[in-house]
């Protein structure tokens, strides 16, 4: 490997021009495909092979009308008044009425209408409708949901308060804002610090800028072709940039120590490659492979996730290992160090003089090993122990922004209604098999009551074709309580049962449900996620340093450090702990997928400075055979560059949490295939 990235830095130092002219084609050519192909990211997600999916996918293949998008719109009476009495009642039918001419609305059901039994509070201060609109939420447009939240004059003007709520309403697309920016601003400044040189600092900067420019290129082009979410190339841009500044970093910070020195610019770019790029290839490729085991847990957005991060990752390892030499071979020897500045100093007396901090800290672990580990051990064992505790589910409306129409309707049901009302299940019934409909209809209704956490079951509706019907059930918890996902679990233990004696097949659907479909699926993923991801690792760590222990050694670290950033977030995110002062307004369950993306990307950036710490110790042991020396040698020199790194990809991703990037900050919820809008079609 070395020998091979020795030639190729030894060629783009020399063929400099024609390495920079293929690049800048290539920069132009993906991003010029992508504007012209039209690619577009999607928010529709699916989850195939699980029950709610698939009961979804048949919903709409027997009864479209109940398959796609859907708005509800809650309303409260004043104090002491009814939704029932004038003029409130003839509000919320007038508002009805000019819903159903909003043009991509299908149907409008009020409180009043026969199927929409349990719209109605008990007290009647709270009322809901149903708008049905066509197509899935990708279909509709923003010109709709303007026409539809415009109407709510009607009924304000009457004295009623009214929200909307839906899914269609969640924004869950991301650009690039202020906050990505800074990001980049403040590694900047780490960069200055470490080279002491701004031609310096923002060669890693100009390297990761162009490696993202391709990958998010390409990943544009690929969403011409199939469907892509926006947290695609989000994750993409945010790892890209991170890996690609650090990749640049230790070639170059190698560099120049070379050219401090003495070495002729020449042999000094293609020994960095050689050495550091070396490194850099094989730590690029764990986060690939880390992030490429997505691919196992079977939930397609998750695997598009994977792949376009793992590509962004993949063409920063080419950037760094051939247009950097390139431009090296235009700055030539304008990089070495100033004699008598500190950067000179640290490269050409490194272990003389002042000890530096690294110098320091590696020989004060290095008195009391064992301790050093057991506080490592006790500190991040501490901080893992909240994971104990970790809920996962996808978020409801209460995680939504304050003053958002979506927040308040959620708001409002769970006063008026109780919680469950924002979680409905759907139960589908195979009528094809049963002459009586109705009579079966009600015999599982009846059923479905005596159930525990049920705060109510509507009547059973057929479709046109009276081959399926839908059964409404709402929970007397909140969506991501423990009893709505044990009120699941029990109506699908109930369908044996019925099919039995009915010869009647159920399946439950619903944002609950698919909701804990994704947790079992990807719970379920986690153990061989985890055994792919780190013995692929463990043999190519092995591979690379010819040793067992130091992959175990790897490998054990980094699930501690899974261990302990899951732990923190649960602390942060779930419990609460010191949510005010980070901004996080309602703490609630962990977002599905979060643990299985945390792994993947932690696991790749973990394995990134494990080998360029080690590697450094390894060839100082394989020049002077000393273990101990070549610890202190090798910790020392890479330190100062490995704290730099870790602390420009804290800035980068840092960046992307301000602005709500929830799918990579740890996330807002994808649509679940359309689940809640079947809400409509029971009474």
């Amino acid at each position: 490997m070395a020998t091979l990235l020795y030639r190729i830095g030894h060629f783009a130092y020399q063929r400099a021009g024609l390495v920079l002219g293929i690049w800048a084609i290539l920069l132009v050519g993906i991003l010029g495909s992508g504007v012209a192909l039209g690619g577009q990211t999607q928010e529709s997600y699916a989850i195939p092979g699980t029950e709610s999916q698939d009961t979804i996918d048949k919903l709409g293949e027997v009864f479209p009308q109940a398959a796609g998008a859907a708005v509800q719109v809650v309303y409260t009476a004043p104090d002491g008044a009814s939704v029932t009495d004038e003029p409130y009642r003839t509000a919320i039918v007038d508002m009805a009425a000019e819903l159903a001419d909003v043009p991509g609305v299908d149907s409008v059901l009020t409180p009043y209408d026969e199927y929409a039994s349990g719209a109605i509070s008990d007290d009647s201060e709270s009322a809901f409708s149903q708008v049905q609109l066509s197509g899935l939420s990708t279909d509709v447009t923003a010109e709709t949901l303007d026409d539809v939240t415009g109407t709510r004059d009607i009924a304000e003007q009457a004295g009623l308060e009214v929200a909307f709520g839906g899914q269609v309403f969640q924004d869950n697309t991301f650009g690039i804002t202020i906050s990505e920016v800074l990001g980049l601003i403040f590694a900047g400044v780490v960069l200055v610090i470490t080279f002491g040189s701004l031609v310096s600092a923002g060669m890693p900067l100009l390297m990761a800028l162009i490696g993202v420019g391709v990958a998010i290129g390409g990943i544009t082009v690929i969403s011409a072709f199939v469907p892509v979410s926006s947290t695609a190339p989000m994750l993409a841009l945010m790892l890209g940039l991170a890996v690609g500044i650090d990749y640049a970093l230790f070639i170059l910070s190698r560099h120049r120590t070379q050219l401090a020195n003495g070495v002729e610019p020449h042999d000094s770019a293609a020994s960095a490659v050689a050495t550091a790029g070396s490194a850099v290839v094989f730590a690029g490729i764990t986060v690939i492979i880390a992030l490429l085991g997505l691919l196992v847990v079977g939930i397609p957005f998750l695997s598009v996730m994977g792949l376009g991060a793992a590509f962004a990752v993949l063409v920063s390892i080419f950037v760094a290992v051939t247009l950097l030499p390139a431009v090296l071979g235009l700055a030539k020897g304008r990089l070495t160090p100033k004699t008598g500045s500190r950067a000179h100093h640290r490269a050409t007396r490194p272990d003389t003089g002042r000890p530096t901090l690294g110098n320091r800290w590696v020989n004060l672990v290095l008195r009391a090993p064992v301790v050093a580990v057991l506080l490592v051990v006790g500190v991040l064992g501490t901080l893992a122990i909240p994971a104990l505790s970790l809920d996962l589910n996808l978020p409801d409306g209460a995680s939504e922004p304050a003053g958002s129409t979506q927040r308040e309707a959620f708001t409002m049901l769970e006063k008026g209604f109780g919680p469950g009302y924002n979680g409905p299940l759907i139960v589908v019934v195979d009528i094809t098999q049963t002459t009586g409909i109705f009579g079966d209809l009600d015999t599982i209704g009846a059923a479905l009551r005596t159930l525990p956490d049920v705060a109510f079951v509507g009547k059973g509706t057929p479709n046109p074709t009276v081959d399926t019907a839908i059964i409404q059930v709402m929970p007397d918890s909140a969506p991501n309580a423990p009893e709505t996902k044990a009120l699941v679990q029990a109506i699908r233990d109930l369908a044996p049962s019925i099919d039995d004696d009915l010869g009647t097949p159920i399946a439950v659907t619903g944002a609950t449900a698919v909701s804990i479909d994704i947790s079992n699926r990807l719970s379920n993923a986690l153990v061989p996620f985890a055994l792919i991801v780190v013995g692929l690792s463990i043999i190519l760590l092995t591979m690379v340093f010819r040793s067992i222990f130091v992959p175990i050694k790897a490998a054990l670290g980094f699930l501690l450090s899974v261990a302990a950033s899951i732990g923190a977030t649960v602390a942060i995110f779930q419990w609460g702990w010191f949510s005010e002062l980070l901004g996080v307004e309602t703490p609630g369950p962990i977002l599905s997928f979060l643990p299985i993306l945390l792994m993947a990307v932690l696991f790749g950036l973990a394995m990134d400075y494990e080998v360029f710490l080690v590697s450094g110790m390894r060839e100082e042991f394989v020049k002077t055979g000393l273990a101990r020396e070549s610890i202190v040698h090798g910790f020392s020199h890479a330190a100062r560059v490995v704290t730099a790194a870790a602390l420009i990809m804290f800035f980068v991703f840092f960046a992307f949490v301000p602005e709500g990037t929830g799918a990579i900050e740890a996330s807002r919820s994808p649509s679940p295939s359309e689940s809640s809008s079947t809400r409509s079609w029971c009474g």
